[in-house]
């Protein structure tokens, strides 16, 4: 017993580790957390976050109770430049269903939601050099950490097929935005939040906010706390969640989380493993940072003369022959 609770409090703190892989070459993932990161994956890299779910939900008021699993699969791209992305986030569910007179299955997408995110603002382009005089100087408290990293977001839900998890009237294809604000503070902790509007344009339109608090530990190991709350004339709740990810290698990320609600209305509990996997073998890099501008452009400069020369001499030798 001792055991699983160091396991959950270990993954309690884990989440945005990821997230603070945008400026290293380590995999940045959105999981195990529902929050989303400020920042993409980078041009021309294709991410994929798959997860495995068990969820039991009771509900003492109107005597159902269901109990099932389900299957979380994200697909993220970056395209144009590094501070852009798109996104594919799917959820399907399959539970077994008891009520009075009422034994039953069900099954469907619960969510299907395809957007675009571009980060508008990086505190951390104009970096300040590093006092080579004070190591106190470099680590002490600075008020910066507060200025967050912006991103904004806008998607479609997609309703398709019988969907027994959302509200009858629910249209087919609806609206979703997102503020995300995202704060390094120090190397280890990382604090990220989306205030959402959700499903607008429907009978039950939805406002939400996520909020995600990471620290890493080591190289490997990552925790998070987070928060969730969303309200809407059709559902509203507050749920807590915790979890740890992984880091199997730079690109593969393994993780497990836990989340629990606030109400018996009903009452939800979930535990949750997944996967993140980055495929960039095309990745490319045009979003410089502002202190190595000017010394990219030199070795650039150097690399295309000395690609003429190749080129020349090659031609020249394909002529002797």
């Amino acid at each position: 017993m001792m055991n699983l609770k160091t396991f959950f409090v270990v993954g309690f703190l884990m989440i945005s580790a990821t997230q603070f892989a945008q400026y290293t070459d380590i995999i940045n993932s959105n999981r195990p957390g529902k929050s989303m990161s400020a920042f993409s994956v980078g041009k021309s890299v294709i991410q994929a976050e798959a997860g495995l779910y068990g969820i039991r939900e009771k509900h003492d008021l109107l005597r159902y109770e269901a109990n099932g699993f389900g299957t979380e699969i994200d697909v993220r791209y970056g395209a144009f430049f590094d501070q852009f992305e798109f996104t594919l986030n799917t959820q399907y569910q399959y539970d077994w269903y008891q009520a009075p007179l009422v034994n039953d299955t069900r099954g469907g997408f619960k969510q299907i939601t395809m957007g675009a995110k571009y980060l508008i603002y990086d505190p951390f382009i104009k970096k300040e050099k590093p006092n080579l005089y004070s190591w106190k100087a470099n680590h002490s408290f600075s008020w910066k950490q507060f200025i967050p990293a912006v991103a904004v977001y806008a998607g479609i839900n997609l309703n398709l097929g019988t969907n027994p998890f959302t509200f009858p009237t629910d249209r087919t294809i609806s609206p979703k935005v997102m503020i995300i604000t995202q704060n390094h503070f120090g190397t280890k902790w990382v604090w990220v939040n989306n205030i959402i509007g959700d499903k607008y344009m429907t009978d039950f339109p939805s406002l939400g906010i996520v909020s995600t608090l990471t620290r890493g530990f080591n190289m490997r190991w990552t925790g998070f706390l987070e928060f969730q709350g969303y309200k809407s004339d059709f559902y509203a709740d507050t749920v807590f969640r915790f979890g740890a990810a992984y880091l199997v290698r730079e690109n593969i990320q393994l993780d497990a989380s836990f989340n629990k609600n606030v109400k018996e209305t009903p009452s939800i509990l979930m535990a949750n493993v997944g996967m993140s996997w980055r495929f960039d073998s095309n990745w490319e890099t045009n979003y410089k940072r502002i202190d190595g501008g000017k010394k990219d452009k030199k070795k650039d400069k150097k690399s295309k003369k000395d690609k003429g020369k190749k080129r020349k001499d090659e031609v020249e030798l394909e002529k002797t022959k």
